[in-house]
């Protein structure tokens, strides 16, 4: 199977969890459909992407990195890569790369989680692209030691009470993937 075919069938076959999230998954696939190459950051403006949020093990905590060109906390995720034989590979290869977690930690969720769309501004000199980003989740001890890549100004374990101001769509992530985690469905509050 090819890395095209899995990312079709990992999102074809998806649950969304809300009707928002309905609608984006629509529409990755719909992209996956119309354009064969729509993996790779050659298919211009959009591709896709994939990423992993990485919890504590107890869900009480979340490893976000500092990147380097936004200046904004995210969870791991980027590019898919010639290699990566799944789209859950891409997400735990940039997971482990990004964050610098011993591999063998990380109990690493092979589900999609949750799904944005989101464009970039700094990715392709052509100009601006959209990213059809499916995120996964993992846990991993509080305990891991990690370390920023040359992409993150810094990798930090941030208290879901005590949250760095993220935008809109992290909020959405961490909730889905601290319920698919923990069970829990309280709502994280990002402070300012």
């Amino acid at each position: 199977m090819t890395l095209h075919a899995d990312a079709l069938e990992a999102v074809s076959g998806w649950r969304a969890p809300s009707p928002r999230q309905e609608r984006l998954r629509e529409e990755i696939a719909d992209h996956l459909t119309q354009h064969h190459d729509g993996v790779w950051r050659s298919c211009f403006p959009d591709h896709l992407t994939a990423g992993t949020l990485v919890l504590s093990d107890d869900g009480a905590h979340v490893l976000l990195n500092l990147h380097g060109k936004a200046k904004r906390w995210f969870a791991f995720g980027g590019h898919c890569e010639e290699g990566d034989a799944t789209l859950a590979a891409v997400a735990r290869r940039e997971a482990i790369e990004e964050s610098g977690l011993a591999a063998e930690l990380l109990d690493f969720d092979p589900v999609p989680v949750h799904m944005d769309i989101h464009a970039v501004d700094f990715c392709d000199q052509r100009g601006t692209v959209r990213h059809l980003d499916v995120r996964f989740v993992a846990t991993v001890p509080a305990t891991a030691a990690h370390q920023a890549s040359d992409e993150s100004l810094d990798v930090r374990w941030w208290p879901l009470a005590a949250l760095p101001a993220l935008g809109e769509e992290m909020l959405d992530l961490i909730e889905h993937a601290r319920t698919r985690v923990t069970g829990s469905t309280a709502r994280p509050v990002a402070g300012r």
